[in-house]
């Protein structure tokens, strides 16, 4: 797969990709399909695995050559040594784990730098729909209350201060909206939050 399928396929995850470093060794967590680490290893020569618990990807993973574990992410990442990944990939499956803050501490522990991308519960429509009484279904957030699998909703400010007290070093932070960045009113215009982090 190249830049430009990837790019068409997934906008978000081809603006994550100039973040990860050509041969870098990746851990990418709720992995899904597998499509992000068909890239990064097709295109910029990376190596690593994808965690994924879903019955259903694991099929569409191997077919794409991802070397890919069955497990929930949350039992821990107790298999992997400290500093074991270049970069650990947590891309719209923080907000599924019960235990946020004990799963960033694992991705602190065994990568040297990190990517994690989630909704932004902060975005207009979000805030608008509250207002309105409802809780927000969007493109970021596609499900209705009672079937949703997101457990946590957090802001682009929210995630900054948990990333923080963990022991996180934001390096950079993106908004971005439809996969390209939003530079005015992030927090209010951006629909997905991403951050690039490393160990303090």
């Amino acid at each position: 797969m190249n830049f430009s399928e990837l790019r068409l396929l997934r906008p978000d995850l081809a603006f994550i990709a100039h973040w990860v470093r050509v041969q870098s060794h990746v851990l990418d967590l709720g992995c899904g399909d597998g499509v992000m680490l068909h890239y990064l290893q097709s295109d910029k020569g990376c190596s690593g695995y994808g965690i994924e618990i879903d019955d259903g990807q694991i099929p569409l993973c191997v077919a794409r050559e991802v070397s890919v574990i069955q497990q929930d992410m949350e039992a821990g990442l107790a298999m992997f040594a400290d500093n074991a990944f270049d970069t650990v990939l947590c891309l719209s499956a923080l907000q599924m784990m019960k235990d946020v803050e004990g799963t960033l501490r694992e991705i602190a522990r065994v990568g040297r730098e990190a990517i994690v991308s989630f909704p932004n519960f902060a975005y207009w429509p979000h805030r608008l729909a509250l207002l309105r009484g409802h809780t927000p279904v969007s493109k970021s957030l596609p499900y209705d209350w009672y079937d949703t699998p997101n457990l946590r909703c957090a802001t682009i400010t929210d995630f900054e201060a948990l990333a923080n007290e963990v022991g996180l070093e934001v390096l950079e932070r993106v908004a971005l909206h439809d996969g390209r960045p939003v530079s005015m009113l992030p927090n209010w215009r951006g629909s997905l939050a991403v951050f690039r982090l490393k160990k303090k």
